[in-house]
């Protein structure tokens, strides 16, 4: 059992652990972490496996982007954010350990690929004479079409899923109405008033005032 095995059951047994507590711990930043572990850690996956392109572009696009619009979702929703943001030196003890563990992971994946000479699967890449991400755009776009299309439909309807369940109505809040906003006339907005003109009277002059005893 070379080190490469080794790492990669840790870091799979990382991916699994924190993806399980994404869908079990009630508080929504302590998700949001575990979510942000579980993404690393497969990423750290992809690059042990020989997929440089699949490793970084999962820490650019899902860490950096998806996770601020998960982020968003969770704003949005109809959670009480009150208790949230009282004391958030009880959230360090989880950042913490989401850091401690993403910073062994990044020393254990040096460590790797120095004693690593090939990836710990076949490089179809390379065998091919091609760089990775023109393999792996040919085999999204031809061989995996079927499956890449059905998780790009899934992804969207989870988007409007999301954006659904926050156009609930609440009570006492305020929404618009894109459709009333477009039929909207100038007469219900501008109000024309005709007043008679006034002329104003002249200023009087320091020497016409009387001085009363």
């Amino acid at each position: 059992m070379d080190l490469a095995f080794i790492a990669f059951i840790v870091f799979a047994t990382a991916a699994i652990a924190s993806a399980l507590a994404v869908i079990s711990v009630k508080n929504p930043v302590h998700a949001v972490l575990s979510l942000v572990l579980t993404f690393f850690s497969v990423a750290c996956l992809w690059l042990i496996a020989g997929a440089e392109f699949l490793g970084v572009a999962l820490i650019l696009v899902y860490v950096g982007a998806v996770m601020v619009l998960f982020l968003f979702v969770v704003m949005m929703l109809d959670i009480d954010v009150a208790p949230m943001r009282e004391g958030f030196v009880r959230y360090l003890p989880v950042g913490l350990l989401v850091a401690v563990v993403m910073l062994v992971e990044m020393l254990v994946l040096i460590g790797v690929k120095v004693q690593m000479s090939v990836p710990l699967a076949t490089d179809a890449a390379q065998a091919a004479n091609i760089p990775n991400t023109e393999w792996l755009a040919r085999a999204l776009f031809t061989k995996f079409l079927l499956p890449f299309e059905t998780a790009a439909v899934i992804l969207t309807v989870a988007v409007i899923a999301a954006v659904t369940l926050t156009l609930r109505r609440r009570e006492g809040g305020k929404r618009q109405n894109p459709g009333d906003q477009a039929r909207v006339r100038a007469s219900d907005r501008v109000r024309m008033v005709k007043m008679d003109a006034v002329k104003p009277a002249p200023p009087a002059e320091a020497g016409d005032a009387e001085v009363k005893p």
